[in-house]
């Protein structure tokens, strides 16, 4: 009688699904230790003097790494919260967060951590999760309401005098990560609670162009996290509960995938974001690894192109 057994494959905490063990692979490096406890890093984004910036989800906490490895908390706890950042050209900080689940927002810090200006107050019922500005220096922002059953988020716009918030993507079961091509008239959206990465083409800021919104790739396992570009318009998403990044190429067919050392053995798995160093092939990854050892640490890797420039550095 023939019997299912185990192979190196089968055995990993997170086997790769057999239709995507074909792409280019290749693995990150371990570029920095933020904490032997597993910190919820999220919403990695550089600023314009070359720190990375990013956050704990679970109590609102920003940091700042600089070049040189220092680290430093530049936002202190707080019930706001924080998931996705965006910096604006004149160097503010945008912090995305889903508060509490229930109530979230989207404010403006200067770089130092101070002055904050509410510009989606938690009165408006949004979960804001991850923001992307486009070249005019309005903001897009997904919505993560909703679950597997219940498609309540979306993606929104709001204007440059940040007075007007417009639907552009509804009926999303969490939105999560947004990226917009170098171009500025594509969306690339990660639907959390149903496994989807969607592209969106746009007709000006808020309207979809005529067959301009299709679901670009369904993903296995969980679950598509944060999104960016690089120069050659490639996508890469960050799988949080996989510890990889798979990368698209600008028509959305997968064409490579980048893997976290000790993903096998249950480690470093919540893989939630990622940022390119501005103009250059460096990239970087935040993770975690939950209950398993190993805390919370940036891993580095290099990309098919350079990340462009954003509109922050312009």
């Amino acid at each position: 009688m023939t019997s299912l057994y185990h192979d190196a494959t089968t055995r990993s905490a997170v086997p790769i699904p057999p239709s995507e063990r074909a792409l280019l692979t290749v693995e990150a490096e371990p570029y920095f230790k933020v904490s032997d406890e597993s910190v919820v890093l999220e919403g990695a984004v550089f600023d314009r003097q070359d720190n990375l910036l990013f956050v704990d989800a679970a109590t609102g906490r920003m940091f700042r790494l600089t070049p040189d490895h220092h680290l430093s908390v530049v936002v202190a706890e707080n019930k706001l919260g924080a998931a996705g950042l965006a910096v604006h050209k004149d160097g503010r900080i945008f912090i995305a967060s889903v508060g509490d689940m229930c109530k979230g927002s989207v404010r403006a810090i200067k770089p130092d951590g101070s002055d904050t200006q509410m510009i989606i107050a938690p009165n408006y019922d949004y979960l804001s999760n991850d923001l992307v500005f486009d070249d005019k220096g309005g903001f897009y922002f997904t919505d993560s309401r909703g679950t597997s059953s219940s498609p309540e988020g979306g993606v929104f716009y709001v204007s440059l005098d940040f007075k007007s918030v417009v639907p552009v993507l509804l009926n999303l079961s969490a939105g999560n990560g947004i990226a917009l091509n170098p171009s500025g008239n594509e969306l690339w959206v990660t639907e959390h609670g149903k496994n989807t990465l969607h592209r969106v083409r746009l007709k000006g800021n808020t309207t979809i162009a005529p067959f301009g919104s299709v679901v670009a790739y369904q993903f296995t396992g969980p679950a598509p996290d944060g999104a960016r570009v690089d120069c050659e318009g490639n996508v890469y998403v960050a799988i949080s509960g996989q510890g990889r990044v798979i990368v698209f190429n600008p028509n959305g067919l997968p064409i490579g995938q980048i893997l976290l050392p000790g993903r096998d053995a249950g480690r470093y798995l919540k893989s939630t974001s990622l940022a390119f160093r501005p103009g250059s092939d460096e990239l970087f990854i935040v993770a975690n690894s939950g209950a398993e050892p190993g805390g919370a640490v940036i891993f580095r890797s290099r990309g098919f192109a350079p990340g462009p420039l954003p509109y922050s550095h312009q």
